[in-house]
């Protein structure tokens, strides 16, 4: 079976490998200059922890939004939000990533810091004035009910992968989840399957790589994207083909003799709804998001390292679950 990605999609790519080259070449930015002189007590470990998605598949929840990126973060905690399980054990993402998270490899740093500084800058001129102005007018009900929504839809590759792990307990729950919440609770605006203890890990093909050992590779920060490792940023894109969405319904990629609801041949409206729900799940993620970690960015001496520690411990928690 031939497969075949299509245009925009690798134009998409292509910018985005174009503009960390680009950024690559630059000289980074002192951390100091950029974050303040002042120490990171403990409200801001536990922010800086808490901002991190604990899964690529989170926009961003996205796979959270780039406001899980970037420093001058002010997010609020929203009425409910997908489900996930979370590790007794404190996350400090100040420690050394080799403290309880496995081997830190950053050899792409200068670009990274580049690539973070650009994320935050997008934030704080574009994407957070847009997110206040969208708060503004969307009630907050509207904004949960938006983001369970791109959750429900994501319900293939998690489940894929709980099955991939041999998670069958898991891979359970995310079918009795996806049934009620898109019956009863209408198309997944409403999350009726946690009242009823259907809770369980979000799963990605990250996860599943690394359950099989293969190891996570240099730590890369992308433009628009959360923090990934080499393995986790292969999982993202894995995780695009293994979700029937972007094939039988808005395809980004052609199987030879597959139909979908929008045609192939019709690039420009696949694209146009792909990039549309792109946009409106990262805007109502970042406006649910605008209030939680206020001052986290003067209060870090380092941010980009703890940024940096906390996604690499909490990826390899979540392998070890």
């Amino acid at each position: 079976m031939e497969i075949v990605l299509r245009r925009h999609a690798v134009c998409v790519l292509g910018l985005a490998l174009s503009m960390c080259v680009g950024c690559a070449g630059q000289t980074s930015t002192s951390q100091k200059e950029l974050l303040g002189d002042a120490a990171a007590p403990m409200e801001s470990r536990t922010a800086v922890a808490s901002m991190v998605p604990s899964t690529p598949s989170q926009p961003m929840d996205a796979e959270r939004s780039i406001a899980t990126l970037v420093a001058d973060k002010n997010s609020a905690p929203a009425p409910s939000s997908p489900p996930e399980t979370q590790s007794d054990e404190p996350l400090d993402p100040f420690a050394s990533a080799d403290e309880g998270a496995g081997e830190e490899y950053d050899p792409w740093e200068p670009m990274n810091t580049n690539m973070l500084e650009f994320n935050r800058q997008l934030d704080r001129f574009v994407l957070k004035p847009v997110a206040k102005g969208y708060n503004f007018v969307m009630p907050d009900l509207v904004q949960v009910g938006i983001s369970n929504i791109f959750y429900n839809l994501r319900f293939a590759p998690r489940f894929l992968n709980n099955v991939f792990q041999g998670k069958l307990k898991g891979a359970g729950i995310e079918v009795g989840r996806f049934l009620i919440n898109s019956t009863v609770g209408l198309a997944g605006f409403f999350d009726l399957a946690k009242h009823v203890d259907l809770v369980t890990s979000e799963e990605d093909l990250g996860q599943t790589l690394g359950f099989y050992g293969v190891k996570p590779g240099p730590y890369l920060v992308l433009p628009l994207l959360q923090p990934f490792t080499v393995r986790d940023f292969v999982g993202y894109v894995g995780d695009m083909f293994l979700n029937p969405i972007n094939w039988l319904v808005v395809p980004i990629i052609e199987i030879e003799g597959v139909p979908s609801v929008i045609a192939h041949e019709d690039d420009l409206t696949s694209t146009l709804i792909q990039i549309g729900a792109r946009v409106e799940n990262i805007v109502n993620e970042r406006s649910r998001n605008l209030e939680t970690f206020e001052g986290v960015e003067e209060a870090t001496l380092d941010l980009y390292t703890a940024v940096r520690n906390a996604y690499l411990q909490k990826r390899v928690q979540a392998i070890r679950e």
